[in-house]
């Protein structure tokens, strides 16, 4: 979609990847590290002043003290951490549960450790977890479930009421939960919750995060996993393999990063609501049936009301014929006709951007 956006001149919705660039005391404390000759292999599990520096944000927004040396493992953008903590804790037959529709790299990844996939389908509008679906999935041969909170695409946000329903059938049937929270400061109508900080789950989750979504540099590929002893064993064994070593100079920088004030993070959120609201009105007045997104920055609408028969024939016509780019969402479930109705829209656009694309879709978009 990326590409048909250059071909064809279109304003990009669909990657969600910021136009803007992330804040400058970030990324001067980059070039200040090149500078200081922090530019070979790091440790490989993290340089010690991010891992402490993780940990001190976990404390801060868990409650939870974790050793920075022995349970954290900082990897090349969160996409890593997805893969070593699978193929370092999955083996060949597991089943693992995952929520679709999904990031795409969960299903890559689980096919590669050779991992028995059951998807279960949030349905619109609320995408709620259908609870009873769930406990039918669970097995002897479950070995985790994969959850991600706020959520891609939908822009979901798992209730505490879900998230303890998840935690007891895990704690219950001795499961693992992989949890990716890297939209957890773009947390829009509740406050996140961490699913490792409830209780009896610490032990039996890893969490997965990045520096990416928050601070606007999703180039930098900094990403970690957090998880008890006992489970980062397996993730270190993957991650030596997969690379080693993430980008030194960008971990010593991601440390002053993650120290950023409060009053950061509040001004990330306020900035992003603002550009939720351009898009989710500008949506709602082209005809769209706009679905509530709680976090991350998608939003994901109904195509249906402009006559194409699925979401792919929907976002070439967007492109070709509108001039902006949405993505399908079929390729994020297992059964791509689940999908077929919805597509996806960021906003981690600038405002004029923003504006542009819903005055494109307004004149040339109607409905059937």
């Amino acid at each position: 979609m990326s590409s048909l956006a250059i071909k064809y001149g279109a304003i990009n919705l669909g990657q969600g990847f910021p136009n803007f660039d992330g804040p400058e005391f970030v990324k001067e404390a980059a070039i200040q590290a090149i500078k200081d000759g922090k530019n070979q292999y790091a440790r490989g599990y993290g340089v010690p002043d991010l891992n402490s520096a993780i940990a001190e944000r976990f404390k801060k927004d868990t409650g939870l003290v974790v050793d920075p040396d022995k349970e954290i493992t900082v990897t090349s953008g969160c996409t890593e951490a997805i893969a070593a903590t699978i193929l370092g804790l999955i083996n060949p037959g597991d089943e693992v549960i995952v929520f679709a529709p999904f990031y795409d790299s969960y299903e890559a990844t689980l096919s590669m450790a050779g991992a028995k996939i059951k998807g279960i389908t949030l349905c619109p509008p609320a995408f709620s977890v259908p609870i009873d679906e769930l406990k039918s999935a669970i097995t002897k041969n479950t070995r985790a479930i994969l959850i991600n909170t706020p959520h891609n695409p939908t822009g979901k946000m798992f209730t505490r009421e879900e998230l303890s329903t998840i935690a007891s059938l895990c704690i219950e049937n001795d499961v693992l939960v992989f949890t990716d929270e890297v939209y957890d400061k773009l947390a829009f109508e509740t406050d996140h919750i961490s699913m490792a900080s409830l209780p009896g789950m610490y032990e039996r989750t890893v969490t997965l995060n990045s520096l990416g979504k928050t601070f606007s540099l999703t180039g930098w590929k900094i990403g970690w996993a957090i998880a008890p002893p006992h489970l980062t064993w397996g993730v270190r064994q993957a991650h030596s393999f997969l690379t080693f070593a993430t980008s030194t100079p960008m971990q010593w920088a991601a440390a002053v990063a993650l120290r950023a004030p409060e009053s950061y993070y509040v001004e990330l959120k306020r900035d992003y609501m603002a550009k939720k609201e351009i898009l989710v009105e500008g949506l709602k007045a082209v005809g769209f049936k706009v679905f509530p997104s709680s976090g991350t920055y998608f939003v994901v609408v109904d195509h249906t009301p402009f006559g194409l028969e699925n979401d792919i024939a929907f976002c070439e016509y967007l492109i070709k014929e509108v001039g902006v780019v949405a993505i399908p969402t079929s390729v994020f479930y297992l059964n791509p006709e689940d999908g077929k109705n919805l597509v996806r829209f960021t906003f981690c656009k600038d405002e004029e951007t923003l504006k542009a694309a819903v005055e494109r879709m307004k004149e040339k978009l109607k409905r059937k």
